[in-house]
């Protein structure tokens, strides 16, 4: 009997099993991989990379090298898939991609020996580095997109340095984020904790209208409730409008555009995932243990700070958590009413995405995302044992 009723379960389960496999595990896995491959030169010059096997990186390699590269990339340049070798290469070093492209539209008036032919059509073609950044690239995976996330690069003899001053923007950029998560977290934890206090301390009826009016902002997209704050927040918006009406400014101010409009924008929308766990820790908590603390001679604030607030942490936790998680990814908001100063990794993601189309670079700015906010809560956990989990299970 228990028999059966396991395999009736696991047959109820599995639909929903392969949907997240499907849409969560896969996808992951892929994006992962994304980060580290590098299949460009060995799809696209397999003849080159077996000619470059056994060279010794010094001087320049051999003749069959020459026109074993020549004649790829006329070939490629013919089925339409240099694109993404040029894009690769040039990655590396500015100026790879117009070289192979001329070399490609090049090749039928090239003639052997494949040497000298190439010389003379570039010279860049003599210099050895160019040729070890191709033979570097051979190899199925690489560290470089992983590198140049946390502001390191590899030199074209394969050594680890630090990237050019003016390419060393990411552990910037990583820094920014953590830190504009971190405040919205705060401010939305401040704001919420009384809001849930008082929800918390309604009558039943009230307290339904109040929780109703929570889950309205969930009823809408992000994209409209970020578009609301643009057009309020405008120099000619109503939110400057009303100050100048009460005479508490002289001239609009901006508002937009700028860390101000980011943090706004944000914790009006990340607001309602602080208050809901707040509010089912603040729900359980039994008013008997304030009735007690006052029969002992507490004061209200006493009872707060001495029985409230630590059975509300698991709350706390929870909601600071879950606030922070969602911040760190957040794209279209700070896109919108931010400056140029206040991007977040996601937009980069999606600049690699969809303006460069550096897959590499997109799935391992993700990558080291992902790992970061998994190791903050792995730490949270670690930190504060069971505060968390009872907060994400109220």
């Amino acid at each position: 009997m228990a028999t059966r009723t396991n395999a009736a379960a696991a047959v109820l389960i599995a639909p929903l099993a392969l949907l997240v496999v499907a849409t969560f595990v896969v996808p992951l896995a892929v994006a992962l991989y994304t980060a580290i491959a590098n299949p460009e030169v060995r799809e696209t010059l397999p003849r080159t990379a077996a000619a470059l096997a056994t060279w010794n990186r010094e001087g320049l390699p051999s003749e069959a090298a020459f026109a074993a590269v020549s004649a790829e990339l006329a070939r490629a340049q013919e089925r339409q898939t240099i694109g993404p070798l040029a894009r690769r290469l040039n990655f590396e070093q500015t100026g790879l991609r117009a070289l192979l492209l001329k070399t490609a539209r090049a090749h039928g008036s090239l003639s052997a020996p494949y040497r000298d032919a190439l010389a003379g059509l570039d010279a860049r073609w003599t210099d050895p580095s160019v040729w070890r950044l191709i033979q570097r690239n051979t190899s199925p995976t690489t560290a470089l997109y992983l590198l140049r996330s946390v502001d390191l690069t590899l030199t074209p003899v394969g050594d680890i340095a630090k990237s050019p001053a003016d390419e060393a923007i990411f552990l910037r950029l990583f820094g920014r984020t953590f830190e504009i998560s971190l405040w919205v977290t705060v401010l939305c934890v401040l704001i919420a904790y009384p809001a849930a206090y008082t929800m918390a301390r309604l009558p039943k009826r009230q307290a339904h209208v109040a929780l109703t009016l929570v889950l309205v902002p969930f009823w809408t997209s992000i994209l409209v409730r970020t578009t609301a704050w643009f057009i309020l927040l405008q120099r000619e918006g109503p939110v400057n409008a009303l100050l100048l009406a009460l005479g508490l400014v002289d001239a609009p101010i901006a508002m937009i555009f700028n860390r101000f409009a980011v943090y706004v924008a944000m914790v009006h929308v990340l607001l309602p995932f602080a208050i809901l766990p707040l509010y089912s820790v603040m729900k359980g908590i039994d008013p008997a243990y304030l009735r007690a603390a006052a029969s002992l001679g507490a004061s209200p604030w006493r009872r707060f700070v001495r029985v409230y607030l630590p059975l509300s942490m698991p709350g706390v936790a929870a909601a600071a958590l879950m606030v922070f998680m969602l911040a760190v990814g957040f794209y279209i908001t700070p896109s919108l009413v931010g400056g140029p100063d206040d991007q977040m990794v996601s937009t980069f993601i999606a600049f690699y995405t969809n303006n460069t189309i550096n897959w590499g670079m997109s799935a391992a700015l993700a990558t080291l995302l992902l790992a970061a906010t998994a190791a903050i809560v792995v730490v949270a956990r670690y930190a504060l044992p069971g505060v968390t989990t009872r907060g994400l299970r109220a």
